[in-house]
């Protein structure tokens, strides 16, 4: 009896350490197997796709968005190919505007270097004055134009053959007949020149108007066989620069025939300028001169002019 208790305890014990055994021996190879792969699991139930409400008026502002997308890119069609007519024709634009100026120029005597001295010129060559407006300085734009127009024709002058009769002259007969050639070009508006040098002092003009007396002055210098590159390059073109402005401006107080006191100031002057005996009162009034040159005032040049007219 008692042995038979024993076994049936000892089988039970047996029985539930082997319930205990069996989950854990089947589960752990399993997991640990180098040769078995990951457990594969099966793939999620697909999601119902549900779409938002749409109202009639949503559609339709959709509708509108879409179609005013579609005219926004065809309304830029045209600007487009504007733009480029517009580049296509910017040279021929400008020719007008060349033609407009340069017709201006005739009527500058009696009008002045004014906007009603463009608007004509521009009826003269049969162009709307409505081009007048594309200028920003319009009446600035034709005193430039004026003096860009002038260096140029002094430029073609020398290389047309004048150039090889500066070569028999020496270099302060050189100097004067350059000098000389640009201010005969501003006698015909003489009587106007004064507002054109109001024009340029101006601060939204002053600036142009000095770049284009130093470009005028070194091509003077360069016409009249000037070379150097040293620090006399720099001396040369200050104190011609000053010849030049205090000429011009006493060209407009000469009264003489043909203006011949003023070609006379100018021999004299440049003269005085390259002779290296001139006197100490010289000197100072060459400083004088180089001060209107570069932008001074010209009071006390005009003093010493008339103090030196009788000289």
């Amino acid at each position: 009896m008692a042995s038979s208790l024993a076994a049936r305890r000892l089988l039970s014990r047996a029985a539930a350490a082997r319930r205990l055994a069996l989950p854990l021996a089947s589960v752990a190879p399993r997991r640990f197997s180098a040769d078995a792969g990951p457990p594969t699991l099966p793939p999620p139930p697909p999601q119902p796709v549900v779409e938002p409400p749409r109202s009639e008026g949503a559609g339709a502002s959709s509708s509108s968005s879409t179609a005013a997308d579609a005219g926004g890119a065809h309304r830029s069609s045209p600007g487009a190919a504007a733009g480029a007519r517009r580049q296509g024709r910017g040279a021929g634009y400008e020719e007008e505007q060349e033609k407009v100026l340069r017709a201006s120029l005739l009527h500058v005597p009696r009008m002045g270097w004014s906007e009603s001295a463009m608007v004509a010129g521009a009826r003269d060559v049969g162009i709307s004055p409505a081009i007048v407006g594309a200028f920003p300085r319009k009446e600035a734009a034709l005193v430039e134009f004026f003096m860009d127009d002038c260096l140029q024709q002094l430029m073609d002058r020398v290389d047309a053959g004048e150039g090889e009769q500066l070569k028999n002259l020496k270099l302060s007969d050189r100097l004067s007949k350059l000098v000389r050639m640009r201010l005969e070009m501003q006698a015909p508006y003489i009587s106007k020149w004064p507002q054109a040098l109001s024009i340029q002092s101006q601060p939204a003009n002053v600036s142009t108007s000095l770049k284009q007396r130093a470009v005028l002055v070194d091509e003077i210098w360069h016409a009249a066989g000037d070379v150097g590159s040293d620090i006399d390059w720099y001396v040369k073109r200050t104190v011609l620069g000053g010849i030049y402005s205090t000429s011009e401006v006493y060209m407009l107080t000469d009264n003489s025939p043909d203006f011949r006191d003023t070609w006379t100031f100018v021999n004299r002057r440049i003269k005085d300028a390259l002779d290296l005996q001139k006197t100490f009162q010289e000197a100072a009034y060459l400083a004088e001169a180089v001060g209107a040159g570069m932008g001074g005032t010209v009071q006390g040049v005009l003093n010493r002019v008339f103090q030196n007219r009788g000289s």
